[in-house]
């Protein structure tokens, strides 16, 4: 569901054909560009000086508010109240279409005071918080880093203060270097290779023939949307000795503003506010509540009252909203490279991952749609469903002591027929295609990362950016080894300290597990107690319904512990990775991810596991019931099977889950901010709109989540498990995970354009050890589908009647004809007068014959009670056991056979990639060469003019 940066830029890319030329929006310079291979004879620098200047008549969305010249001031003395002037959020940019740009700088709530200085990042605090001198401290030493301040009060509340920090073009520039950020420095030229005349002859054709065809619907409009000219460039590590070799139209737009903020923070977060070790950043200022929070700007409104089509986009986040964060784009392609530029490389990612796997379910949820209405077209044909309709003469023992009374097979024909929707002859092959369809997923999400983080310049961020946390670093300064790599000193952690903290570490999450197994075995308590109680119930629907009421309302129970165990989990997970003292940002987010992937994962789905591989497997037989505590019976499985009661687990877990988190993050940022400003309101009165500077309007939204991108991953995660693990059991998955995707993508683009505040824009590669946990779900699903379908459902046991036992036996066929008197062999006879004296019903089953019962049936393969063994297992049963391990094994060797042959086959670069990457590493050490060639040049020239040449100097 994205859309790659080249199909929805505004065409302002530069093409070099073979036969000669250059296309630049009108421009055109002929020239001959020789294929790869050794140096060619062109002249690059003209090239390069020739594009730079047709690049000046390109504009830059935002350059007009954002140009500004001349240098600022650090004015913190004075603390001035809010202005209750502020333009409004439908301010156009006609409106102020005659002002200076300080004046409209100024009104817009975007910069300091004097409309010169962008706000780069803001902190907000009380001045009745008692940590005055820590802040005093603090904000001196942001002042000695060069950052510039000024302040200003709140409108709603006077004690609330916001500081405004602006970072000017010298520290930008020395701590871009030190964070090695990557800057364009000359715009990239494509290459195409020589087509044969032939070739170009049926392109030409073709592109004619497609003038005829509707546009593509999903595509955004290219015209709403900027040149993002970062994605057109050659990028390079920021360095002040080379930045003649950068493309630099003005200052104070160079870095944009998400790479402003981020500067700022990494700033903010190395700055000291007490004299001591552990006494550093902001993140520990925030935590002791010497500020109440910190957060870059948003670029104004996402709202406006011209339309976008007509007078263009007000700002980043209103162009967001309306071809992102909108419902009505909800079938459109997302602006990835857009989503990049605001929010920043790991946010992107995100998204990207979240379309590229909505895209995917498009094909499950078609097979699994198709698989589900098999089994409705052929329900009438079914002969086993026919056969428990048909059978009213056959009683089926209680399924509880003493108050469960006996029952007709027929009266579970429903549950028979529901049954076959979702087992019936496609299922295994259902099975088999979503277990290729995981690893298909994950390798070609491999290739789609690799084009994002080459288009992203994220090929060799890693390397260079990996930071140590400042925790970290004041934890164990004392202990200082050399970085193999940079040759620099860095704190070490011992491998005794490192080791006792991961067993201590280790032993909190087993004992975390331990408490998930205890919840799963009360629910099992509730279920082997309720069954009776409903079987006793007064209202009749309950009564004849006992079974499916015990799964509900166990389900809805559970499903309430498990919201309740994640709080929990949250905070145990947290104490336990601060615990261990992780070394990076990354370790940090990878240690807390898995803690907390294994105590959701285990939590969401011990009871399906239970209920799939554990109900109604170990209760024993009528007469000789194994019982819980020598107290409960276990609960045995419906008369028509166990599916029926995975089905409705899975189906209410997955549909309450979604909806529980689509509440929690858009309805309850929506409901919080929607008081504030009720609150605001009824202070301020509603005879007068109040206009708020942009910095109290975000300081008003709800914050990102503590952990970041962490809950909307979590979710995905734990639906494509739902998806894949226990897809053989409920193949509707894959189409409830699609459609909630849909409306997932626009929920969160919503959420974060609107109704949050705008995070520090991050970096990142790929999506970490996510990507590891879709893999370990992946082989998960195999083994799990394969004893679904072995042991939880009949497709074995219908199997083995068909070739062994049935009307076709020795034939080789098993079509329905052969499944005559299935279920009859399916079932086993007891006698009543064996029951124990505690599981002995109530009624004596007069009511069906009008004599008392002698005999009833159960699901088993088991002798009758007067043969030389009474109830001992029958050859049948041992003949269905070995298929059923027989078939786990071939279907795991075959599955997994074939996962690894689609994992070789699918290489994780896309060819075409390679060639443009080496074809850029070529491209690049030449404009290089040539500009400092050109540099080189200009400083003879600049000599020779001043009478200072040497008759030695080179070149």
């Amino acid at each position: 569901m994205e859309a790659s940066s080249s199909g929805i830029t505004n065409g302002k890319t530069k093409v070099f054909h073979p036969e000669g030329g250059v296309d630049l929006q009108g421009y055109h310079l002929d020239m001959q560009i020789l294929p790869d291979g050794p140096k060619s004879d062109v002249d690059f620098s003209e090239i390069l000086n020739a594009i730079q200047e047709m690049a000046k008549d390109v504009n830059i969305l935002f350059d007009e508010l954002e140009a500004v010249n001349s240098p600022c001031k650090d004015d913190d003395s004075l603390l001035h109240p809010g202005n209750l002037t502020s333009t409004s959020d439908d301010a156009s940019r006609l409106e102020t279409g005659g002002e200076t740009a300080p004046e409209r700088n100024k009104s817009n709530g975007l910069y300091f005071r004097d409309g010169k200085c962008r706000i780069d990042y803001i902190l907000v605090y009380r001045k009745s918080n008692p940590q005055t001198e820590k802040r005093e401290v603090f904000e001196r030493n942001i002042r000695a880093e060069g950052l510039q301040m000024e302040k200003e009060s709140s409108l709603i509340n006077s004690d609330i203060i916001f500081v405004k920090l602006h970072a000017p073009w010298e520290v930008l520039g020395r701590y871009a270097e030190q964070m090695n950020v990557r800057m364009p420095f000359r715009r990239k030229i494509y290459y195409l290779p020589r087509r044969y005349k032939f070739m170009s002859r049926i392109d030409k054709q073709i592109s004619r023939f497609r003038r005829w065809l509707p546009k593509k619907p999903m595509r955004l409009d290219k015209e709403t949307l900027p040149d993002l000219e970062e994605n057109d460039c050659y990028t390079a590590p920021f360095s002040q000795q080379r930045i003649h070799h950068f493309i630099i139209h003005n200052k104070d737009t160079f870095f944009n503003n998400a790479t402003r903020s981020r500067i700022v923070h990494h700033i903010l977060q190395r700055i000291k506010y007490e004299e001591g070790k552990n006494k550093i950043g902001l993140n520990r200022l925030l935590t002791n509540g010497s500020y109440e929070a910190a957060f870059p700007l948003h670029e104004g409104s996402y709202r406006s009252k011209n339309s976008i089509r007509t007078h263009g986009a007000e700002n980043h986040r209103h162009l967001l909203y309306e071809c992102w964060a909108s419902w009505g784009v909800w079938y459109k392609y997302q602006p990835l490279d857009l989503v990049r530029r605001y929010f920043g490389e790991k946010i992107g990612l995100y998204f990207a991952w979240l379309g590229w796997y909505t895209g995917m379910l498009f094909p499950a949820a078609f097979i699994g749609l198709f698989v589900f209405l098999y089994g409705l077209t052929t329900l009438d044909h079914c002969q086993v469903s026919k056969e428990v309709c048909q059978a009213i003469d056959i009683i089926m023992c209680p399924v509880c002591d003493k108050y469960c009374p006996f029952m007709r097979l027929s009266d579970s024909c429903v549950y028979a027929k529901v049954t076959h929707l979702f087992d019936n002859g496609a299922t295994v092959f259902f099975a088999v295609f979503m277990a290729v369809w995981a690893t298909v997923f994950l390798e070609f999400w491999k290739r789609r990362r690799a084009v994002i983080a080459y288009d992203w310049d994220l090929i060799d961020w890693e390397e260079e950016e990996e930071e140590i946390r400042p925790q970290f670093e004041a934890k164990y300064s004392k202990k200082e080894r050399m970085n193999p790599i940079s040759g620099k000193p860095e704190p070490y952690q011992a491998f005794a300290d490192k080791c006792s903290r991961l067993i201590v570490s280790a032993s909190g999450i087993f004992f975390m597990i331990c408490v998930v197994i205890a919840a799963v075995f009360g629910i099992v308590i509730y279920r082997v107690v309720t069954v009776s109680t409903f079987a006793a119930f007064k209202w009749a629907l309950i009564r004849n319904n006992s079974q499916v009421a015990t799964t509900g309302t166990a389900v809805c129970i559970n499903f309430c512990i498990i919201m309740l165990l994640n709080v929990l989990y949250e905070k145990v997970a947290l104490l336990l990775t601060n615990l261990e003292q992780p070394r990076t940002e990354s370790e940090w987010e990878n240690s807390f991810t898995l803690k907390m992937f294994l105590f959701q994962f285990v939590n969401l789905n011990s009871s399906t596991f239970y209920i799939a591989f554990f109900l109604g497997r170990f209760t024993g037989h009528p007469g000789a019931y194994l019982r819980l505590i020598n107290r409960w019976r276990l609960e045995e499985c419906h008369p028509s099977g166990c599916l029926i009661d995975l089905c409705m687990q899975m189906g209410i877990i997955m549909v309450l889950k979604q909806t529980w988190n689509n509440f929690m993050e858009l309805g309850y940022p929506l409901i919080q901010n929607w008081w504030t400003r009720r609150k605001v309101r009824q202070e301020h009165g509603t005879e007068r709109k109040i206009s708020f500077p942009q910095w109290e309007k975000d300081y008003n939204l709800q914050p990102m989540n503590a952990y970041g991108l962490f809950d909307e991953y979590l979710e995905m995660i734990l639906q494509f498990g739902f998806t894949t693990i226990f897809v053989a059991a409920f193949p509707l998955a894959p189409l409830l995970a699609l459609l909630n995707n849909i409306i997932e993508i626009r929920l969160d683009a919503y959420k974060f354009v609107t109704q949050w505040r705008r995070p520090l824009a991050s970096r990142a590669k790929d999506i970490g050890i996510w990507y590891g946990i879709l893999e370990g779900i992946g082989i998960l699903s195999v083994i799990t589908n394969a004893f679904v379908i072995a042991i939880t459902s009949d497709f074995i046991p219908r199997l083995v009647y068909a070739y062994k036992y049935g009307p076709c036996a020795g034939q080789g066929e098993a079509g329905q004809k052969c499944m005559v008197g299935y279920v009859n062999a399916s079932l086993s006879v007891f006698q009543i007068s064996d029951f124990e004296n505690r599981s002995e019903p109530e009624s004596d089953g007069s009511e069906f014959s009008g004599t008392p019962l002698k005999y009833c049936r159960y699901r088993d393969y088991r002798d009758p009670p007067h043969s030389l063994v009474p109830y001992g297992y029958t050859l049948q049963f041992w003949h269905v056991l070995a298929a059923r391990l027989a078939f786990i094994i071939v279907f795991e060797h075959l599955v997994f056979c074939i996962k690894h042959l689609i994992s070789y086959l699918i290489p994780d670069l896309p060819k075409d990639l390679r060639d443009r990457m080496r074809r850029e590493k070529y491209l690049i050490q030449e404009m290089m060469y040539e500009a400092e060639l050109e540099r080189l040049q200009k400083e003879r020239k600049e000599r020779k003019k001043n009478g200072k040449a040497h008759h030695n100097e080179w070149p």
